[in-house]
């Protein structure tokens, strides 16, 4: 015990103190300050991801420091004594020292305080190397004082140059390009576009510091390699893979369990077919820099920072409201049955979801993605300034500029194809212009909309002269006329396609009344 530092410890004020000053002179290690309390970096055992639709977490994590977790530390790296007395062989009184672990009590009231200036700020514990925002690398292991981030790499990554040669980023961009994401189904330039950017988004954003869009990698079949694309930064960075619930209250639940966890991505994996992603709480998770939320079976408050990459993936899904303009869309078409049979002879990587296990080639893939990372910061990042995304342009700027740069094109051309699946905007868009067709201009009462929904009778056979296209309530059922006016007051102003409700007032000032303007712009059909 000699070679261990030494504390005495007596009365409870007395203990109190003493812990409190071992805490705040650093004497143990891997102790940071996150939001006012101590936490504690160690090393996670028993993990073992063998596919890459599973869990894949990052080796090390911070835990809260609590009076047991602290008694552990003082245990293993200090040693703490009090002092006794007893009799001699003589019957004489003699002191001797005995080791002590502090009372509990006294170890929480040490741990109580919120303000510990010389221990170091964790921001977070990152899986892979990311741009520091003055654009030097980080890619030591460990922890970081620039930035407050802890690197724990999944893989041991040999150092990447601040300046690659030529040779270097041809090399790099061969491999990404005509190697690793050669044989993909993409079903279109923008597809391999976007994914590039979804896959260095990690690295950048702390870079760029920007919101990051929500990422949908979908397909027209099973099997087309969905899940490996996700597997390619979850693999890198960490993964979170959660179930997908329809329910917002327990989709808001879920997310704030990610925050408990050291990973750099989240992914809703494999959603049923034709799923429509229209939720609230993710439009407002991905437009927000930090999240929180009441703790699941407690009353705090818990959240943090929100530098994941959220992603969901699926067949032929679809997104409504307002998560259509917060989508990137990844989309994948085989066409062809059994696109798991497709011989895999001449594949750039054959068998590409197996070779992404092997840590060693998730270290290939991420070298050279630095590479080329590098060589745009180190040409002065120049961005796509004739971009836009809404909350998301710098985001898009930025990773526009990365891709044009190395001469991968169609970045986000297929927003276009986004509002297509967007099942939201095609229900209104279609209503309006029925409604437009049927009615004008005519301004119209709730009620009087409502009653025209109602089918006619010709024959003795019900017919629908909306032809199913008036709007319905989420359950898919016709709205009476209180719903319906809500509903279109919600709508009120917003152009869908070349059609808007405009809201008035009965001539008579007792109600409201709407009618559907159609753009100017647009003569078709008129």
């Amino acid at each position: 015990m000699s070679e261990l530092p030494r504390f005495r410890i007596g009365t409870g004020p007395e203990t109190i103190r003493v812990v409190k000053q071992i805490l705040r002179d650093g004497v143990l290690p891997d102790i940071y300050v996150a939001g006012g309390a101590l936490v504690h970096i160690e090393q996670v055992s028993g993990d073992l991801t063998t596919a890459a639709d599973e869990d894949s977490p990052l080796p090390v994590a911070a835990s809260p420091l609590n009076p047991a977790a602290l008694a552990g530390l003082l245990a293993e790296r200090t040693f703490v004594y009090r002092m006794r007395t007893r009799k001699d062989a003589l019957g004489d009184p003699e002191t001797y020292e005995e080791e002590a672990t502090p009372a509990a009590a006294a170890l929480g009231a040490a741990l109580a305080a919120k303000t510990w200036p010389n221990t170091a700020p964790l921001r977070g514990i990152i899986g892979a190397p990311v741009l520091r925002r003055d654009g030097t690398l980080l890619q030591a292991p460990g922890y970081d004082p620039a930035t407050g981030l802890y690197l724990a790499s999944k893989v041991d990554l040999k150092p990447v140059p601040e300046r690659p040669t030529g040779e270097q980023v041809a090399a790099a961009r061969s491999f990404l390009l005509d190697r690793f994401l050669r044989d993909f189904p993409w079903a279109g330039p923008a597809d391999r576009a976007n994914y590039v950017a979804l896959l260095a988004t990690p690295i950048l954003r702390h870079y760029t510091r920007s919101l990051t869009p929500f990422a949908l990698i979908d397909a027209t079949m099973p099997a087309s390699g969905k899940t490996i694309l996700t597997g390619g930064p979850g693999m890198l960075y960490g993964q979170k893979i959660l179930p997908w619930v329809d329910d917002e209250g327990e989709l808001r639940k879920s997310i704030t369990g990610v925050f408990a966890e050291q990973v750099g991505v989240v992914i809703w994996d494999n959603l049923p077919e034709g799923t429509v992603i229209d939720s609230a709480v993710l439009a407002n998770l991905v437009t927000t820099g930090a999240w929180s939320d009441r703790q699941l079976g407690a009353s705090r408050i818990v959240g943090g920072i929100n530098d994941r990459l959220w992603m969901a993936t699926g067949n032929n899904l679809q997104v409504g409201g307002d998560m259509a303009s917060r989508t990137v869309r990844v989309h994948l078409d085989p066409d062809m049955p059994r696109p798991e049979s497709r011989d895999q002879t001449g594949f750039g990587i054959p068998y590409l979801d197996q070779w992404i296990l092997d840590p060693g080639n998730q270290l290939t893939v991420l070298w050279h993605l630095l590479v080329l990372v590098l060589d745009w910061t180190g040409n002065d990042a120049p961005r796509s300034t004739g971009v836009s995304m809404r909350q998301f342009t710098p985001w898009a700027q930025a990773l526009g500029g990365f891709l044009a740069w190395h001469g991968i094109d169609g970045f986000l051309s297929n927003i276009t194809a986004v509002r297509d699946i967007d099942e939201d905007e095609t229900r209104w868009t279609t209503f309006l212009a029925c409604w437009h067709e049927r009615h004008g201009e005519t301004p119209m009462s709730a009620a009087e909309l409502r009653a025209d929904a109602e089918p006619d009778q010709l024959n003795g056979v019900h017919v629908d002269r909306w032809d199913g296209q008036f709007i319905t309530t989420a359950t898919g059922r016709l709205p009476n006329p209180l719903q319906l006016g809500r509903l279109l007051t919600g709508q009120n102003g917003r152009w869908r396609g070349d059609y808007v409700i405009r809201a008035g007032k009965h001539e008579r000032g007792n109600r409201a009344v709407f009618h559907v303007e159609r753009h100017p712009g647009n003569t078709e059909n008129r």
